[in-house]
């Protein structure tokens, strides 16, 4: 797997970081999430990460808990790409380097951004990634098509997908599909990638399941 030339590794990573709670996002290791930034506080988050590590926080807030409430597990993202707008926002690209746990919280920033004391530790191996290549070519393909055919989705690049490596594909199918806030933590904390497989099968079937019997 090559590196890219920019990627922090393990060693690099900030005991601090700035965290945006979103539900219903999360993010994974080399995946791309872009991001449309207009709140003032976040705008502010997005300055601070420039001029220091380019790293932010995903992370869900907990959908049944207070409004400050989050879950413990994160992933942060590297700034690899950023422009503005006219009307005063900030389009960027976050790409996954590393899932963390919240040690602590720490106190609002100035501009009113959540930062965190990160540890990076139980998911060192996020900085290698999984070479693994036999675990979900032939299955997943299979469920991926029945579930884009229920939700009336089209495809045209089987060919492409084919040829994605297995942490890539399911990395990314586990950030773009529509999951509920807790199926979205489930996928991100799962701890191989043999149980991420897992999991996103089981939810692509049965949400393929559900929509055969509510869409036709």
């Amino acid at each position: 797997m090559q590196r890219d030339a920019f990627e922090p590794n393990f060693e690099s990573m900030p005991p601090e970081i700035a965290i945006f709670p979103l539900p219903g996002v999360i993010l994974l290791p080399r995946v791309q999430l872009p991001l449309n930034i207009f709140e003032p506080r976040y705008l502010a988050m997005t300055e601070f990460a420039l001029s220091s590590s380019r790293l932010i926080g995903m992370i869900q807030p907990k959908p049944s808990g207070a409004e400050d409430d989050i879950f413990m597990t994160g992933c942060a993202g590297r700034i690899s790409s950023f422009s503005e707008t006219e009307d005063g926002r900030y389009l960027i690209t976050l790409k996954g380097v590393s899932r963390f746990q919240v040690a602590e919280e720490l106190p609002l920033s100035n501009a009113g951004f959540r930062r965190v004391r990160a540890d990076w530790q139980p998911f060192k191996n996020d900085f290698t990634g999984d070479t693994t290549t036999d675990i979900c070519r032939d299955s997943m393909m299979g469920t991926l098509r029945a579930y884009l055919d229920k939700m009336d989705m089209f495809c045209d690049k089987w060919d492409a997908i084919r040829h994605i490596d297995c942490e890539r594909l399911i990395s990314t199918l586990s950030v773009v599909c529509p999951f509920s806030t807790e199926e979205k933590q489930a996928l991100l904390e799962a701890d191989t990638l043999p149980e991420r497989v897992r999991i996103l099968t089981a939810l692509l079937e049965i949400a393929a399941k559900d929509c055969g019997k509510s869409c036709h």
